[in-house]
């Protein structure tokens, strides 16, 4: 049955990520997620970075692989910064059953903020600087409120424009690209979307329904399962 293996590929890993995490030492995190509940997906954790415990949620980037279903792929060595200023150096692995099903993923985060500290200075002895680059913000967080927040703050920043100065069509677009970074796929989460923007729930549900309807990829129409 895929529910009892995914839960034995769980148990056989968490024990592993112990092992992992001491390995590499106090500057990693190493993270069991559960797809199957999005709103606490955390279900082992080995090392302290991010500052979540088990029974956190998953961050923007562990929704956008959810998002993806069975065909998400691993995310390996990317770079962001958190809301309190680290840099952490990630890779997100997804845990597959025999079916090629993807439930879950195995997440490494590494605190490089030091490394990245010394660097800057071997540059300036050196008298070679990089350029300075801007790195995304990713929202760790036990709440997976803060991170939908975020998700939709983000989203509403790059259209420069508050909600009610939107055209339809931006509307639909705002909740197409919310809706393909797995923003939907969390229990509650249209009806915090719709209090973030200040809109009521049945017409958060209506944009819902308007984007998944015409979704630019045409894929077919996906229930409305969220709550």
């Amino acid at each position: 049955m895929p529910a009892d293996e995914q839960d034995a590929i769980i148990a056989a890993l968490t024990p592993v990520i112990d092992g992992i995490a001491a390995s590499l030492g106090s500057f990693c995190e190493v993270v069991i997620h559960d797809f199957r509940r999005p709103e606490h997906s955390v279900v082992a954790l080995a090392g302290s970075v991010t500052g979540r415990g088990v029974g956190g949620s998953m961050s923007e980037i562990g929704m956008q692989i959810l998002a993806r279903g069975d065909e998400a792929r691993d995310e390996l060595n990317y770079i962001t910064r958190t809301q309190d200023g680290k840099l952490v150096k990630s890779s997100t692995m997804v845990l597959r059953d025999s079916s090629g099903a993807v439930f879950g993923a195995l997440c490494i985060n590494l605190d490089v903020t030091a490394v990245n500290q010394v660097h800057a200075l071997v540059g300036e002895i050196a008298g070679v600087t990089a350029p300075a680059t801007t790195l995304p913000t990713t929202t760790f967080g036990d709440d997976i409120g803060t991170v939908l927040d975020a998700i939709v703050d983000a989203r509403q920043l790059r259209q420069n424009k508050p909600w009610p100065q939107l055209g339809r069509e931006e509307r639909v677009e705002l909740f197409r690209d919310l809706d393909r970074r797995g923003v939907f796929a969390v229990r509650g989460a249209v009806q915090q979307v719709a209090t973030r923007l200040g809109i009521s729930r049945a017409s958060a549900y209506s944009y819902l329904a308007a984007a998944r309807n015409t979704d630019e990829d045409g894929t077919a129409d996906r229930p409305l399962s969220t709550g």
